[in-house]
């Protein structure tokens, strides 16, 4: 298939991917080379991402005259991006104590006996969601995971839009 062919559905698909697997990269880039263990609400975020990969992947793969089904595609990359976005956006509202997070963010102690105490402090998460690891001109990684899965959202259903449109 020669780049003339490719269909505006496929060009965004291709980019959806590769954003996508670029902003995974960069999680796992800031994880193990820079250090920053991530918290639980950062894991969470990652998993739109792959289901973005996956759901771009059988885009690419569906058939040149698919248009429906790739529609299809491209809105549900749009609604796990916007999914992304909205953890992300609990996730911020965390870092900036504006509510509590999740069980999984942090535990309280509430044991009644050392050997209980030790089993909770052993089964806490070793990073807390309401510490900001990071941040570029006073946005957290989270923040700008707000920003990016928005704009990638937007993309996604545009192209849905449009190749909807082409179905016929």
């Amino acid at each position: 298939m020669a780049i003339a062919d490719l269909s505006t559905s496929r060009i965004s698909a291709l980019f959806l991917l590769g954003a996508s697997a670029g902003s995974l990269l960069a999680a796992f880039f800031f994880q193990y080379v820079v250090g920053l263990q991530p918290c639980v609400l950062c894991i969470w975020q990652r998993w739109p991402y792959a289901v973005v990969i996956a759901l771009s992947i059988v885009s690419l793969a569906a058939a040149t005259d698919a248009h429906k089904l790739r529609a299809a595609l491209l809105a549900l990359c749009g609604v796990a991006l916007l999914v992304g976005g909205g953890v992300a956006v609990f996730h911020v509202g965390v870092e900036q104590h504006w509510w509590t997070g999740t069980s999984g963010c942090g535990v309280t102690a509430t044991a009644d006996s050392i050997d209980a105490l030790r089993a909770q402090i052993m089964a806490a998460p070793v990073v807390r969601c309401d510490q900001v690891a990071w941040s570029l001109f006073g946005i957290s990684m989270a923040g700008y995971n707000i920003l990016i899965s928005l704009v990638l959202a937007a993309v996604a259903f545009f192209a849905a839009r449009r190749a909807f449109g082409s179905a016929g």
